[in-house]
């Protein structure tokens, strides 16, 4: 069977990319994007990389023509992603309480997970007017807000107007966002993240909860996995397969920093051998942790069961 899988160009999708790792039976084509795709919109594609969040609330909404599994090719700590200005007197998360805050999306899975780190210091998201927008210039204008809009409390910002301009001009005291702005890692940078020492944060947190947030999920089309589950499963073999080539070539193969293989062993011993897992009960905190914000969070009107967002076992899968 011949299908399309479409991603973007994550590092440990690269040995699939290539032809190193292949799925059984299956002609797999797959195209790497350079922004995440869409598969609600994009009929021709068969599995995808697609946001947590979105599918949620399209399957909220009665839409069940893509099913995920639990396989989060994204997957990262939310810490870093909160930055101000070099000069700001922001050194906390309680300190938010009462500021403007900027971000580049309210439904954005990342984002969401964001502010659940601003809930866990009691800040309620009500105390916090909040501006959604671009980054910068480059990016596109659009709804950021989506269709179940939160409140007076959060608005968009006027036409033109980016979140790094808000810092710079000192209307945002804060900002969201999951990439980083251009410069923003020069020495000379005027922006900074708001926590002194995000590392330690992160890993505490990971200590706690258990699990690095998951961002974006695997789907498949659900007429695909009713007619040759078996099919998919072969994909997800072959993306576990990528992962773990991935990961070998990293000890043997790492050049992207003179440090990255010391960072490597560092990893190793917080999070094991694989800091991303696959698999529905590897994942069901997470999961439970993330659909559980998103309904306190006000993006869903009832709480979402994860074993009927995730119908279909992997876990033998990823496991073998």
């Amino acid at each position: 069977m011949t299908l399309t899988f479409a991603a973007r160009h994550w590092d440990h999708l690269l040995p699939l990319a290539l032809g190193d790792v292949t799925a059984e039976g299956v002609d797999l084509h797959f195209e790497r994007r350079d922004s995440t795709p869409n598969i609600y919109a994009e009929p021709r594609i068969d599995v995808a990389e697609t946001s947590f969040s979105q599918y949620v609330q399209y399957r909220a909404h009665g839409d069940h023509s893509v099913t995920a599994l639990p396989v989060f090719v994204m997957q990262g700590f939310r810490h870093r992603c909160i930055i101000t200005r070099s000069d700001s007197p922001l050194h906390s998360l309680a300190q938010l309480r009462g500021a403007t805050v900027g971000l580049t999306g309210w439904p954005d899975s990342g984002n969401i997970w964001t502010r659940a780190l601003v809930r866990d210091e009691g800040v309620a998201l009500e105390d916090i007017d909040w501006r959604v927008g671009p980054l910068t210039a480059d990016h596109l204008t659009h709804d950021r807000i989506g269709p179940k809009r939160p409140g007076p409390h959060v608005q968009h910002l006027d036409h033109g107007e980016t979140l790094v301009g808000g810092l710079s001009d000192k209307s945002l005291d804060a900002v969201m966002t999951p990439f980083m702005p251009p410069g923003f890692d020069a020495a000379d940078s005027l922006l900074r993240p708001v926590l002194p020492d995000v590392r330690a944060a992160e890993t505490e947190y990971y200590l706690r909860v258990g699990y690095v947030p998951g961002i974006h999920v695997l789907a498949a089309r659900t007429a695909l996995l009713d007619e040759s589950p078996d099919t998919v499963l072969a994909v997800v073999r072959a993306i576990e397969d990528s992962k773990h080539l991935s990961i070998l070539r990293h000890n043997k193969l790492a050049d992207v920093t003179p440090w990255l293989v010391d960072e490597l062993r560092t990893t190793e011993r917080v999070f094991g051998r694989d800091w991303m897992p696959y698999g529905l009960e590897q994942n069901r905190t997470m999961i439970s942790d993330f659909l559980t914000e998103q309904y306190e969070q006000g993006l869903l009107d009832t709480p979402a069961d994860v074993d009927a967002l995730f119908p279909t076992d992997i876990d033998a899968v990823v496991a073998s």
